[in-house]
């Protein structure tokens, strides 16, 4: 098994001297970040392995997890387009344009394109209340937000993802 210590020695050194010994729980998300690198997903041995490491639950890892819509413990394309649906951003057309959106990569919110390029997914307040429809696109090992977004925006913004993918592209 390749564990996270043996793959990132250095990265897991440099992330635990920024906090104090007393403090290293502070350290999860750097850590949560770390381990979905390569794949864009935590795994259950990466969760079991920072509780371990950190001296604390795996429910606690999970639960940073569950908060906090940058990490995945499940599949999903090389980017991720989500779409913030609380109340300000539907105001501001949000479940349309999510709609749209899905319609237009031919999938619905949750799934990922056959090609595995795309995972569309709604998620709560991204803070961006006066900006909407907005949403965060993470891959690439970035996370952008782009607001008051339209149809045409984000596909102008997807094809470039595609011909990016495609290598006609240089990111």
């Amino acid at each position: 098994m390749n564990t996270l210590a043996e793959k990132y020695p250095q990265d897991i050194k440099r992330i635990l001297a920024k906090y104090p010994p007393e403090q290293k729980r502070s350290a999860i998300m750097p850590l949560l970040f770390l381990a979905q690198r390569e794949t864009g997903q935590v795994s259950p041995e990466a969760v079991q392995e920072i509780a371990s490491m950190l001296a604390v639950s795996t429910t606690e890892i999970t639960s940073v997890m569950g908060f906090y819509t940058l990490f995945h413990d499940h599949p999903g394309g090389r980017y991720r387009l989500q779409v913030c649906h609380d109340l300000s951003c539907a105001l501001n057309g949000a479940e349309t344009f999510l709609e749209q959106l899905c319609r237009h990569l031919g999938i619905e919110e949750g799934q990922t394109t056959s090609d595995g390029l795309f995972t569309i997914e709604a998620v709560p307040c991204l803070a961006a209340c006066d900006k909407g429809p907005v949403f965060q696109l993470q891959g690439d090992g970035e996370i952008v937000y782009y607001e008051k977004q339209t149809l045409e925006s984000a596909k102008a913004l997807l094809e470039t993802l595609r011909q990016r993918a495609a290598g006609e592209v240089t990111p």
